[in-house]
């Protein structure tokens, strides 16, 4: 027992090379109950989330490999982005609408444009004198989805602008983000029964690519749960020092929540989940790597958005689908260079540069950016409702 311990101990905790970054798990937790700096906290709370964050994908991963290629594609597909999920969780808790909004539009923006545009660059400068293809089938579908899911998010913004700023303007606009997030939610729901029935054999190349670099599950069932539950506890834990701390470290440090909460949080938090992309296209499987970014994108979009709407709601709270101007702008205009980048089935570096300098110029727009909050969200301001179903 104590041989088996000590062996899933070694896989799980010390089989990453994120490894060296656990010690700021503890570290965090000494901080906060010590009340050191709280930018120190949430320094440490981040750098701790990155490990946790993948070695979560790793154990979703072996748990699959006994439960079945359904349920393993459930569980992918609910588990694929719990970090993101939990931390717009606590900031709901806290009525942090905009770190919920700023955070998932980050996720979305790092995985189309840093995410696919380095993996892109860095694939096509590997195999240079060749050009690198991949099925164009699974990306159109990834692609509309995030097409719907822009609809979704311009329609509010658009309706805010027509009825101009009152009260029944924002009433309306949030009946509609909440019949919105339910049809996404539907969409989503049968994207995954299209993916793992349906037309399963679209996805079959990524899976069997897959299959070559990890046959067999290295941890037990029960064990790799048991780490999966304890992670996530963890993972709970640093996101609530994240969300209670960010406004902190973004006075102290001069930097605005919405550049912190964009760009530092999604490199950060999902910094192995890039690393392992970018492998994937070194090693000339595209396929792997849109699966990866295109598939993490319509997840956040299609699934995290319009649950944490559903979820607000539930709570009483006052969360649209109207990220404001310069947000909606910027998420459209990712969406729209992703889809004409990979309407071909080809790739070369030149496509990545492109998309990662797209990435670059949105980064510094928000780094700039120093209007206050309650000036560029609009409506996002938080209020309490008297109940669920009452705006």
């Amino acid at each position: 027992m104590l041989r088996q311990m000590l062996a899933n101990l070694q896989e799980v905790v010390l089989g990453t090379k994120l490894a060296v970054l656990f010690p700021a798990i503890p570290l965090a937790v000494v901080a906060d109950f010590y009340n050191f700096g709280r930018p120190w906290i949430f320094a440490l709370s981040l750098l701790g989330l990155a490990p946790l964050a993948e070695r979560v994908s790793f154990l979703t991963e072996q748990i699959a490999y006994f439960t079945g290629p359904t349920v393993g594609g459930l569980l992918n597909a609910t588990c694929g982005n719990a970090t993101e999920l939990i931390i717009a969780l606590f900031a709901l808790h806290q009525n942090k609408i905009h770190v919920v909004k700023y955070s998932l539009l980050g996720s979305i923006l790092s995985n189309l444009l840093l995410v696919l545009g380095t993996s892109l660059l860095c694939g096509g400068l590997a195999n240079i004198r060749k050009e690198q293809r991949y099925d164009r089938k699974q990306a159109d579908v990834n692609s509309l989805l995030l097409l719907l899911g822009l609809l979704c998010h311009l329609l509010p913004l658009m309706l805010k602008y027509a009825g101009g700023i009152g009260n029944s303007t924002a009433l309306y606009t949030l009946q509609l983000s909440r019949a919105s997030s339910i049809i996404m939610l539907i969409a989503y729901i049968t994207y995954i029964f299209f993916q793992l029935k349906t037309h399963r054999e679209l996805f079959d190349s990524q899976e069997e690519e897959e299959e070559e670099e990890e046959e067999t599950a290295v941890i037990g069932f029960w064990s790799a749960f048991a780490w999966l539950v304890g992670m996530t506890i963890i993972i709970a834990v640093l996101s609530e020092y994240v969300v209670g701390t960010i406004e902190a470290a973004s006075d102290s440090w001069g930097i605005s929540v919405s550049f912190i909460s964009i760009i530092l949080l999604p490199i950060v938090g999902n910094a192995a989940e890039h690393a392992g992309s970018i492998i994937f296209a070194f090693k000339n499987k595209l396929d792997i790597s849109l699966g990866v970014a295109l598939g993490s994108a319509t997840q956040i979009s299609m699934f995290v958005v319009p649950l944490s709407v559903i979820v607000a709601w539930i709570m009483g709270i006052r969360m649209d689908l109207d990220f404001s101007l310069l947000e909606t702008g910027c998420l459209a205009f990712s969406i729209i260079v992703t889809a004409f980048t990979l309407q071909d089935g080809t790739s070369h570096y030149m496509k990545g540069v492109v998309l990662f300098l797209c990435y670059l110029v949105i980064g510094a727009c928000f780094f700039v950016d120093s209007i206050p909050l309650n000036e560029t969200t609009g409506n996002l301001g938080v209020k309490k409702s008297s109940g669920a179903l009452t705006a």
